[in-house]
């Protein structure tokens, strides 16, 4: 199993299940690719809905099923698709049409009741339909996927970069990988070569698809596209907004957690892991969203990141424009398509849909082998989704405020009990996020001495000060750890402590200006003068604030 995102962790999810011995291996982290670089959108379908009925139909179908088994992962925001003045009234009554063809529940509302339910809409919101949108946290997903995988049999390998696919007689028999790192517990090396020998090999390594597939000499048609997405400080809205249009980009707008995501564009590109990142891509982002939600324009924007859409083209990359390649998935059988066997990708899709790609994959090896046994993904929640429908106040159980405590369970689920029920002292770690130490610890012992590992397990460092005042402490945290018998010493804190500032300041770049640049500037101070962290920790050279714009 090849691909550590939502596809990848789920498909070892569903494999595991029914029954196969299970290795996935991730170059990177758990949802180091396009997952970790999604926005996040529980899709209704609406948005397809007149061009690609398809896919919106595998939306709504999906976005019923997981928030049964995946209800902590889970806002149900709601989402609006709005009209505002000159919008086309034709297009309105297409996407009315469409989302009734395709069986997604819809509402037609007044402008007025349109900004009642959100004030800060423009006042020319003319109208909107509602739809069932929501909010999905796609690191807390592929988590969860990757721990019932494991908890059924599987093993996770993160930090292994697959570089060769191990062909003989027309049939792939394994796949020889490099140890980016040494896992949690110190074994292996990094720049070690190993190997595991497969019956079969799944390829769901998304936008970089093509390059395993090519590794057996096998073309895979990638229509890749890259998109740029904003973070914002606070949340403007509690709905998911879409600009009711025929085809825009920067035209939704999508609350998680404290903050609000603006996106995204549509730019083709070559290489999944070399593009650029262009500073007018942030600012249309923040232009079009202020069309219909005018506050954001003067909003304190946190940092910018980009990721890569893995579609996948039938037509070979005929396609022009990537804004029509299909968002629906497909299953490539390598047998009967390049007669070359043990081999199947997994390509295309969103993540509304990971599981549904997942089962269809899962089938597909389970008709290689003969084997007769019914996918369980859709009815057996995942871990911390459990019987977990009604937040609880935590104040009195735990010791917490309130609002600590309901943020916790709300990432913890039906693992609050189990993660929070302590008789040391829970102090906040992080203050923006409300993270405590359980939950930093928790996530060690689940992901050892990777610090991204564990913000994306419990977002501490996510915030608004982007980890100025707990990165400290989660290294300190990492340096009191004991996981299996095993301490972590000065040097490791100290190297994972160096990759979290450098994931955390890398994507702040784009955003330094008004109240971001004076934020990274006081984290900068503190950083350098409280911890002698006096460089960027993306090459090591002093930071030269000058540099930055004041204006974006």
């Amino acid at each position: 199993m090849i691909g550590g995102g939502a596809t990848g962790t789920g498909t070892a999810r569903d494999l595991a299940m029914r029954g196969f011995d299970v290795t996935l291996l991730e170059r990177g982290n758990l949802t180091h690719g396009t997952t970790g670089r999604t926005h996040g959108h529980l899709h209704s379908g609406g948005r397809y809905a007149v061009s690609d009925q398809e896919s919106a139909i595998d939306c709504i179908e999906e976005n019923r099923i997981l928030r049964d088994i995946a209800s902590h992962c889970i806002e149900d925001t709601g989402g609006l698709f709005v009209q505002l003045e000159g919008d086309s009234d034709e297009y309105f009554q297409q996407k009315l049409d469409g989302c009734e063809e395709c069986g997604i529940p819809t509402e037609v509302i007044s402008g007025e009741e349109a900004r009642r339910q959100e004030p800060h809409l423009t006042e020319k919101t003319e109208r909107a339909i509602r739809v069932p949108d929501g909010a999905l946290d796609p690191f807390r997903l592929a988590v969860a996927n990757a721990a019932d995988a494991v908890e059924h049999g599987a093993t996770i390998e993160t930090h292994a970069e697959v570089v060769d696919l191990l062909v003989e007689d027309d049939a792939v028999a394994g796949v020889r990988f490099e140890r980016q790192q040494s896992n949690h517990l110190g074994e292996g090396t990094e720049g070690d070569i190993a190997t595991i020998d497969a019956d079969h090999v799944v390829n769901a390594a998304g936008a970089w698809a093509g390059q395993i597939a090519a590794m057996a000499d096998i073309d895979v048609a990638m229509a890749i596209s890259k998109g740029a997405m904003v973070v914002t400080n606070v949340r403007q809205v509690d709905t998911v907004i879409n600009r009711c249009l025929p085809k825009g980009e920067g035209d939704t707008i999508i609350p998680h957690e404290t903050t609000v995501l603006l996106g995204a564009n549509d730019e083709p590109v070559d290489d999944p892991d070399d593009y650029p990142e262009k500073q007018w891509e942030v600012e249309m982002m923040i232009d079009v969203a202020s069309e219909m939600v005018p506050i954001v324009e003067n909003a304190r924007m946190l940092r910018a990141y980009w990721g890569v859409r893995p579609l996948y083209d039938p037509n070979s990359g005929e396609t022009e424009d990537t804004g029509d390649v299909t968002r629906n998935y497909f299953v490539l059988d390598h047998a009967q398509r390049d007669g070359v066997a043990g081999f199947t990708t997994v390509v295309g899709g969103k993540l509304t849909t990971y599981r549904e790609m997942a089962e269809s994959v899962t089938d597909h090896v389970c008709e290689q082998f003969g084997i007769e046994r019914e996918c369980r993904t859709a009815d057996e929640p995942l871990p911390g989704s459990e019987d977990f429908s009604v937040l609880r106040d935590y104040m009195a159980e735990f010791g917490l405020r309130s609002p600590v405590g309901r943020r916790s369970v709300e990432r913890l689920g039906s693992r609050a009990d189990e993660v929070l029920t302590t008789d040391d002292p829970n102090p906040v770690i992080c203050e923006c996020e409300g993270v405590t130490r359980a939950e930093v610890q928790d996530a060690i012992e689940q992901s050892g001495s990777d610090l991204n590992a564990v913000r994306i397990r419990t977002r501490a460092s996510m915030g608004n000060c982007q980890g100025g005042m707990c990165v400290h402490r989660l290294a300190s945290e990492l340096h009191e750890a004991n996981v299996d018998g095993e301490t972590f010493d000065e040097t490791v804190a100290r190297e994972a402590w160096d990759e979290l500032l450098q994931e955390r300041w890398k994507g702040q770049r784009h955003a330094l200006w008004g109240q971001q640049l004076s934020q990274a500037m006081l984290n900068y101070a503190l950083h350098a003068t409280t911890q002698n962290r006096d460089n960027d920790p993306a090459d090591g050279e002093p930071i030269d604030f000058a540099a930055f714009d004041s204006d974006p």
